[in-house]
Parts: structure tokens; sequence; C-alpha cells
């Protein structure tokens, strides 16, 4: 089986190496739903944030990113997420959509969501930078939906 730019087979399955270093560079990634999470129907909208992250995530590690550009990025993206089911509560148009198409509305080629409460500028730059990179990646990868 070949293997895509994520570090995903043609199936879909990431291979057990990926993910037992993407487990030791995010020891928490399972947890970042629970920590995002307003109320219980939070939960799984954050799971699918999180599977939308991971080949992200994968696509760093194998590009073998530095260990603060990683942790820079992780960082950024654990931001986004909160910030995404944030806004889902919001606004309740948001919660129609899917994961996908929310991801794609609120990341784009310049940056990404402005994080509530404000930040820094120095940190809210960070985030868009941490952004584009995933809007390249994502508009690289998959089609959208």
């Amino acid at each position: 089986m070949g293997r895509s730019r994520q570090g995903v087979d043609e199936q879909g399955i990431v291979p057990s190496e990926a993910i037992a270093l993407l487990r030791q560079a995010c020891p928490d990634l399972d947890d970042w739903p629970r920590r995002w999470q307003c109320a219980a129907a939070d939960l799984a909208p954050g799971a699918a944030i999180v599977a939308a992250f991971t080949p992200f995530l994968l696509d760093l590690l194998r590009r073998k990113a530095s260990k603060s550009t990683f942790n820079r990025d992780r960082n950024n993206l654990w931001l986004v997420g909160g910030e995404i089911i944030r806004r889902r509560h919001d606004d309740p148009n948001l919660k129609r959509l899917s994961i996908n198409r929310l991801l794609r509305q609120l990341i784009e080629e310049d940056g990404g969501p402005l994080i509530w409460p404000p930040l820094s500028e120095t940190e809210q730059n960070a985030i868009d930078a941490t952004c584009r990179k995933l809007y390249r990646f994502l508009n690289q990868s998959t089609p959208p939906n």
C-alpha cells in the first residue's frame, strides 16, 4: 500500500508507528475535546476537530519540524479548536455545518479566527501563521466537502 503526504495509507489508516510518534509529541491530544467542551454535545464535534487536525500534525512530524515549531503549532491548533467550539455556541448557524466546512470557513489563506478572549498581536500572529500552514495543507491534500 502506498502512503500519501499525510502519513495515511490508501485506505485512510494511519500506521501505528506514526500514531505512536504523534502520541509521544502530543500526549494530551485525545483529551482536547473534553478540555474544549462547554456541554456534553461538544465532545463529538471536538473529536471531529481533532480528527481533522491529526493529519496536519502527522505531516509536521513527517517533515521533521523542530520541536519548538511543532509545539507552537500544536498549541495554536489547541486554541483554534477551542475557538471553534466557542463559536458554535455563539452562532447556531455554525452548529449546522460539518466540522470540515466550518474549518474551511474559519481557516483562510491569510490566517485563522480571532481568538477570544483577545490575545496579544504577537500571539494572534503566531496563530495566523499556523492557520496559514493548515490552510495550505488542507487545500493541497483534500477536496472540499
